[in-house]
């Protein structure tokens, strides 16, 4: 793996690798015994078009990873869906700038959106995390029934079933641009409090140092200077 890798948003140029990918998320999702939704060539490559969809390539015109955004619930709800990455490549942390990438596209595209996902995967939880994801209970998810179809495809639509769509293998984890707002907020107040604390806290010290010096114990230079750097350096 000696050749650069880029990372970019997938254009029209990139539909010839569809069946590549799509014949990769088949095959990884068979060999971890757990499924993600089946895509067709044709739904891959219209993702492309649209211009919601990241890629990595080599410089020779390798493929190397994708991903791809589905929105849902009239587009407040956001999904980075399809993850993955070729087996040469795995393990040399492109899937995490992949993940990064599509994530800043979603943000670009729907700034108002939740993105969320459903992951059995470890690795992609702690991407996810970093980015400021939070494990959720399913019923915080988009309630669009056709999110809901796309599971069909998965081994294990029939323990989801079976639980009311309440839970399932998966774990679901969400990003909320408003709470994140909040988070912002917050420490921002949080920061102006603290400071007006710190300089209610030196008017105190130099009230203190003022009274001091007016004392005829430090009108003696030598002790005036001595007692202003003791209260600085409370």
């Amino acid at each position: 793996m000696d050749q650069q890798i880029i990372i970019r948003v997938a254009d029209s140029g990139d539909i010839h690798y569809a069946t590549t990918i799509t014949d990769e998320m088949e095959s990884s999702a068979k060999a971890r015994g757990t499924g993600i939704a089946k895509r067709s060539p044709e739904y891959v490559a219209q993702k492309i078009q649209e211009g919601k969809a990241v890629i990595a390539v080599t410089s020779n015109g390798t493929w190397v990873g994708f991903c791809y955004i589905e929105a849902w619930g009239h587009e407040k709800f956001v999904a980075n869906s399809g993850l993955i990455v070729s087996p040469n490549f795995r393990k040399s942390g492109v899937a995490k700038l992949i993940k990064k990438r599509i994530f800043e596209l979603s943000r670009e595209k729907y700034p108002d959106a939740k993105i969320f996902g459903l992951t059995t995967g470890l690795a992609v939880m702690k991407i996810n995390s970093e980015l400021g994801y939070e494990p959720v209970t399913y019923s915080e998810l988009t309630d669009d029934e056709d999110f809901w179809k796309g599971c069909k495809a998965c081994v294990n639509y029939d323990i989801l079933m079976s639980k009311e769509r309440k839970n399932c293998l998966c774990t679901a984890m969400l990003f909320d641009p408003a709470e994140q707002v909040q988070k912002v907020e917050e420490k921002t107040e949080d920061s102006k409090v603290n400071a007006k604390l710190f300089e209610r806290f030196l008017n105190i010290k130099q009230s203190r140092l003022l009274k001091l010096l007016k004392k005829k114990d430090f009108a003696d230079k030598e002790k005036t200077k001595s007692i202003i750097n003791y209260f600085l350096s409370l």
